[in-house]
């Protein structure tokens, strides 16, 4: 699916954009504390793993928050099915105990019961990495590719202020930086949560006769490329009118995962 996916910042309430211009502070410094001991968000996961392997998850049993039901965690694809200069991604996850009162799970198909009162768990949104442990794509995907519950964009959406990671295992800038990102970025994470309803829709119609949240020819509905540097930019354009002639925080030296 393609990347035309275009968010006006100036229209948005100066509330939201002072929260995301917090987010930005605080991602910006998780990302100066690694980087004065040469590491990334990426390498805290991987650490002491040895060399990664194809589609296991890092941490080994993911992050969860058990106070919030916020989870997440990173694996890398086989090289050959990964976009270009792409490393991995992580996967973010809100589950039922962390939901806002009145949210259900969409009336659609379900492969099997979900048993637990917790287990119901759903998908936020897909955060790719490049080989320097940057973000450059945030990416929704299909049911099956991560065995979620489906909820409706609308309900997922209110759910993304609920996702916190507050705790120091496996790395309190990481687990910090990702919450950052997740508050930084909202307003391009909602459209493309849209998107992906609005694409599985329109495959549902071309495809009948077939279960399109089982569709392995359907994996990600919707993404956009994204900067972080960008980002805080636009924010501070659309906050000030003006962009910053320095950065909130020195900019840290870049290193390889």
């Amino acid at each position: 699916m393609g990347d035309a996916i275009g968010v006006d910042l100036a229209a948005m309430p100066r509330a939201e954009l002072q929260a995301m211009a917090e987010a930005a502070a605080e991602v910006r410094n998780c990302r100066r504390v690694l980087a004065k001991t040469g590491d990334t968000v990426v390498g805290e996961l991987l650490r002491g793993q040895g060399t990664p392997v194809e589609w296991r998850h890092y941490p080994p049993g993911d992050v969860y928050d058990a106070e919030y039901h916020a989870q997440y965690y990173y694996h890398c694809h086989p090289e050959g099915e990964r976009p270009a200069g792409e490393h991995g991604h992580f996967h973010t996850f809100l589950r039922p105990l962390g939901m806002p009162d009145g949210v259900r799970p969409a009336d659609v198909p379900d492969p099997e019961p979900v048993q637990g009162d917790n287990d119901a768990l759903s998908h936020l949104v897909a955060i790719a990495m490049d080989t320097l442990g940057r973000p450059v794509r945030l990416f929704t995907t299909n049911r099956w590719v991560t065995g979620e519950t489906w909820y409706a964009a609308g309900d997922v959406v209110r759910m993304l202020d609920r996702f916190v990671i507050d705790h120091a295992r496996p790395s309190w800038p990481a687990n910090r930086w990702i919450t950052g990102i997740m508050r930084l970025f909202r307003p391009q994470i909602v459209a493309l949560l849209h998107a992906r309803d609005e694409a599985v829709h329109r495959w549902a119609q071309s495809h009948p006769g077939t279960c399109v949240y089982e569709d392995r020819a359907l994996e990600v509905p919707s993404g956009i490329a994204i900067a972080v540097d960008d980002q805080i930019a636009a924010v501070e354009e659309a906050l000030h009118g003006t962009r910053r002639r320095r950065p909130l925080f020195p900019e840290p030296p870049t290193f390889h995962i």
